[in-house]
């Protein structure tokens, strides 16, 4: 016994000697104790296979993370079905063992899987996790509710994780039952060997994993600590001190776990050296980072509308669950119309964010109903977005958004700082100008002057993105790239995966917290956009100013793509206009039979026209069944429009057996006079006064003359213009018929209406993009089929002429030439058969005129582009957006050119193009292909565009005078106008104010003007001045005149609304 003790005392003495021993090698005082001249590279590669999900993993702290493994018990599976959670858990003999290997699908298909858990009891005090592998989306349900979400995406290897339980504890229930509903597609869709190709919609998915882990904490945190130490190391200066630091804490890290065989006390040890590395302060007046969760999610791009809502709700539940376990996480959120989805379809969802929004973290931005197009929606479109959003905002929550938000649209219109004012809004948010291909923006933070002298706050993110994974080199981006160091020394930075979801991780938020004071970094804080921007306005007069359009140099071809749903947009933006002023015009004559405003369907036709604005779906560059979609709901707004059209118009008209009596619609703020064709196909020159409903008054004018020529030419003139065309419809001479003179408009050789093909194969983004090179490739369409004639329809009110042409290899175009009895206008209405395949089909008119700047119409208003390539911002915008017009014009002389649905320009010295169709293949391969019918005019003047009426010519276009069978009784007229610089562009009833109705005017012209407003047969009983939100705008009291009428003065494109009552 006594010896026993002995030896133990002499083995605990060697102990003793050889832990003195180790430490003296530790410490250097051994012969045995190297140290390694760091080689940069090899430690870099020995950090990097040390975390790998790949490589060494069995000996590597990646195959450490998970201690314990069991597969779920029991799976069974349920679909494809659309039903909710209610729905199947109602039914569950519908579902059916599954196994992992299994497939399952097709793509966008949605499935339910039920996961009979059991965890072992050894498994006490562990971390649990349940490890879901499927390759698409899923949203997890416990106990009636969802409560996480998984994809696919990773960081570091590392995938989204359910914890089953934080902390698995002896009286928790080892028996757990999940729901899990899946989507069949990845955060970003399922292109065909590529992204943005043509939807794979036969794709299948495959369970492959299927088991519940627990999960080392200590290895985790320190694998979280030495992905940043890694990402440091490469990503600071090679030469500065933090990336050696960095470098040589990681490789100590290493040594640390390696020779304690990754015991818990060498996590504590190794978790003391990142600790100590982290802590190391940046330096005082370091820019300092607004970081903020974000999560862009398209409402539709490449998935559908439906698919959205579960996008969602998916990414909102998981942001709601870091917000529990991170009380200092901020997010922001933009688009009204995914919260109204989410609150519809996910309810316990909703009511979870409008906790986390009235306690300041679940942020709601933007204020509009959804991130709309920058460039194609109309005017009154853009405001609605606001009115709609702020709305939805204030009666969800209490609040109304203080800045707009638009990241990533494709360019911005020159007018959106006075809308946005007009909102209760002056700052804005957005980074999609750093894809310029040609320029890059010189500013992050500065002022944006609109057209009308509006002014915001503009931010754009200087690491150039809106999802960032918190890594540092997006940190040092955020501070190098800054563009305005001396005004400003802070940016937001927004994390989050985006575009189709995803959002936070709860990795990204440890990263935050590490890198948020450490030495050789920007100093980070979470924040809020409000505290953002409270930052920057306290520097704002240091400033620069940026005046006119945000341009972006790229994605010029969403301009003209998906012309059908282009047109569409045009198309319900006319009739709501319409509808709005048919309605408002009937309840002003006070009719006691007539039947209520039917506000609430007018509402949701507005939000279906507003929801496909969306930066993707308008401009076309969205999958096939996202634009199958959109149609549909256009040719709703279409249909329940015109029942609403003709329900007012029953109200309005008497009706007769006698099918000759007509009425006519003017809901334009002038008197317009021309040609129609009325309900029985005959035509008529008539007059009709603005703003009204009138009966038919038919008046007289001189005759178009149709003057066929022996060379197969064949001449129009009417009282304003005479124009000639050759036998394949191309344009050899446009003159005024004017007392001064008549100046030839073609310029001398060339030919106007002159069909051109252009290759059209861009760098990468097939629908989005036009690159400058395809005029190069410029092939006149000189393939005549039908040569021009005379229509028989021809007449002395109407010229008309027809002429087809073959286009490339398999397309075909139709066009009848109009000149109507005194219009200034040639009209070429236009059906073409397309069937091409990267091609681009323009029309193109060389015009007599000299000038270094085309005109071009805007949002409530028009801006001035060069036409020349003096330096690479003009030779940039060599394809432009406008709306209904653009002009080129010199002194007293000019000629504009009209559309009825286009939406791309390009004018190059004195010849402009039209841009009319595209034929990308990606997303959609059969994006343009079909029937298309359009209609563009051509408009010589003399004097100026504004004065000449270039302006009213095109609404008339794009707003034809209506004819209803029927009698007025009395000519029904709402309003007059004493001025043509100012328009009347809206007239609805009031959202807000029970007993008024809205008018919205702009002036159009650019002039300082002053505008009476009155009110026909009607007594004004008060008028107020108010903002798109129809709130009163202060010191804005308006008199009422004797006539029935108000005056306001306005300024260049000043938009104005005004609440008015009458008795």
């Amino acid at each position: 016994m006594a010896n026993k003790r002995i030896a133990s005392s002499s083995r605990d003495n060697w102990g003793e000697k050889l832990a003195r021993k180790s430490m003296e090698i530790s410490n250097g005082n051994s012969p045995f104790h190297h140290v390694t001249l760091k080689h940069r590279r090899t430690t870099l590669g020995r950090v990097d296979k040390f975390l790998s999900p790949i490589y060494f993993t069995d000996v590597n702290i990646f195959g450490r993370l998970y201690q314990r493994h069991a597969p779920v018990m029991l799976i069974k599976h349920f679909g494809p079905t659309n039903s909710t959670f209610q729905e199947i858990s109602k039914c569950e003999n519908h579902f059916k063992n599954f196994i992992v290997g299994d497939n399952f699908g097709p793509t966008f298909s949605r499935h339910w899987f039920k996961l009979s858990i059991e965890i072992p009891s050894s498994w006490i005090r562990e971390k649990v996790q349940l490890i879901w592998d499927m390759g698409c989306e899923g949203l997890i349900w416990r106990n009636n509710k969802p409560v996480f979400s998984l994809n696919y995406e990773d960081e570091f290897g590392v995938k989204k994780r359910y914890n089953i339980y934080e902390k698995f504890q002896q009286h928790n229930d080892r028996s757990v039952t999940l729901y899990i509903s899946v989507s069949c597609n990845r955060l970003l869709g399922e292109g065909k060997n590529g992204m943005i190709n043509p939807t794979d919609l036969k794709k299948m998915f495959t369970l492959t994993k299927a088991e519940i882990v627990t999960l080392n904490s200590d290895a985790y945190n320190t694998f979280l600590d030495l992905c940043l130490l890694h990402e440091l190391a490469k990503s600071l200066p090679e030469d500065s001190q933090r990336s050696t630091e960095a470098l040589y804490s990681a490789n100590e890290i290493i040594n640390i776990l390696v020779k304690s065989k990754f015991s818990e006390q060498g996590y504590t040890n190794a978790r003391d050296i990142s600790k100590k590395f982290f802590t190391t302060k940046t330096r005082d007046g370091e820019h300092i980072v607004h970081a903020m969760g974000h999560c862009h999610i398209d409402s539709a791009w490449l998935w559908p509308y439906s698919e959205t809502i579960h996008k969602c709700a998916r990414s909102w539940i998981s942001t709601l669950t870091l917000m529990d376990k991170f009380p200092d996480f901020t997010f922001v959120c933009s688009q009204a119309q995914q919260f109204e989805w989410v609150k519809e379809n996910y309810p316990e969802i909703y009511k979870k964010l409008k906790i986390y929004v009235k306690e300041g973290r679940f942020i709601p931005v933007g204020g509009t109903w959804i991130e709309m197009d920058g460039n194609i929606p109309s005017g009154e479109s853009m405001i609605r977005q606001f009115v709609f959003g702020q709305r939805f905002f204030l009666e969800e929550f209490g609040i109304t958004c203080k800045e707009f938000w638009l990241p990533d649209t494709f360019g911005y219109s020159a007018n959106l700082p006075q809308i946005m004012n007009e909102a209760g809004i002056h700052n804005f948010l957005t980074q999609k100008l750093s894809w310029n291909l040609v320029n890059t923006f010189p500013h992050n933070t500065f002022h944006w002057e609109g057209i009308d002298g509006s002014r915001v706050i503009c931010h754009f993110p200087p690491g150039d993105s809106y999802g960032m994974h918190v890594k540092p080199e997006e940190l040092l981006k955020t501070m190098s790239n800054h563009k305005d160091k001396g005004r400003s020394d802070t940016s937001v930075f927004l994390f989050g995966f985006g575009d189709g979801g995803g959002g936070p991780t709860e990795g990204m938020l440890h990263r935050l917290s590490r890198m948020s004071n450490c030495a050789g970094l920007p100093k980070v804080k979470m924040s809020t956009p409000d505290q953002f921007f409270a930052d920057v306005v306290k520097t704002q007069d240091k400033l620069c100013t940026w005046v006119g359009e945000l341009f972006l140099e790229l994605h010029n071809g969403t301009y003209t793509t998906q012309a059908k749903i282009k047109k569409f947009n045009r198309k319900c933006e006319i009739l709501l206009h319409n509808i709005e002023f048919m309605w408002t015009l009937a309840e002003s004559q006070k009719k006691k039979d007539f039947p209520p405003y039917p506000r609430q369907e007018i509402d949701r036709l507005w939000k279906l026209l507003l929801l496909n604005q969306f930066h993707d779906v308008l401009p076309g560059s969205s999958i096939e069944l996202v634009n199958q979609d959109a149609c549909k709901y256009y040719e709703d707004i279409m249909k329940s429009g015109e029942i609403l059209i003709n329900t007012a118009n029953k109200s309005l008209i008497k009706h007769t057996k006698n099918k000759t009596e007509f009425s006519f619609l003017n809901s334009l703020s002038w008197d317009r006079k021309e040609v129609v064709e009325l309900p029985d196909k005959s035509l008529s020159f008539i007059f009709c006064p603005s703003l009204s409903m009138t009966s038919i008054h038919i008046c007289e004018t001189d005759p178009v003359i149709v003057e066929p020529q022996k060379n197969g030419m064949i001449s129009l003139r009417n009282s304003k213009l005479r124009c000639t065309f050759d036998n394949g419809g191309r344009l050899v001479s446009l003159q005024l018929n004017n007392a001064e003179g008549s100046k030839e408009l073609i310029k001398s050789s060339h030919f106007g209406n002159q069909l051109v093909l252009f290759d059209d194969v861009p760098l990468f983004w097939d629908a989005w993009d036009v690159m400058d090179y395809h005029l190069e490739t410029r092939s006149p369409v000189l393939d005549v089929i039908e040569p021009l004639h005379v229509s028989e329809k021809s007449c002395e009110l109407r010229g008309i002429l027809e002429f087809s042409v073959r286009i490339g290899d398999n397309s075909k175009l139709k066009q009848t030439i109009e000149l109507d009895a005194d219009s200034p206008v040639i009209r070429f209405k236009t059906f073409v058969d397309w069937q091409e395949n990267h091609k681009f089909l323009k029309v193109e008119f060389p015009w007599n005129i000299h000038s270094t700047k085309a005109t071009h119409e805007v949002q409530f208003g028009h801006l001035e582009r060069p036409n020349h390539q003096n330096t690479s911002w003009d030779s940039a915008r060599f394809e432009v957006w406008a709306h209904k017009w653009a002009d080129l014009s010199e002194y007293n002389c000019g000629v504009a050119i009209l559309n009825d649905c286009k939406y791309g320009y390009s004018t190059f010295g004195s010849t402009m193009r039209l841009s009319l169709l595209r034929s990308p293949k990606a997303p959609d391969d059969n994006a343009d292909m079909g029937e298309h019918e359009f209609t563009y005019e051509v408009m010589p003047h003399s004097k100026s565009l504004q004065e000449s009426g270039v302006i009213k010519q095109a609404f008339q276009l794009n707003n034809p005078l209506r004819a209803f069978e029927g009698k007025v009784e009395n000519d029904l007229k709402l309003a007059n106008l004493n001025t043509d610089a100012v328009i009347l562009d809206t007239c609805k009833k009031s959202d807000v104010h029970k007993d008024a109705m809205l008018l919205r005017l702009y002036e159009a012209f650019g002039s300082s003007t002053e505008c009476e407003i009155t009110l026909s047969n009607s007594c004004i009983k008060k008028v107020e001045r108010c903002n798109i939100l129809e709130e009163p705008k202060e010191s804005c009291d308006i008199e009422i005149n004797e006539n029935h009428s108000f005056t306001s003065s306005f300024s260049p494109f000043q938009i104005q609304s005004f609440l008015v009552w009458l008795d």
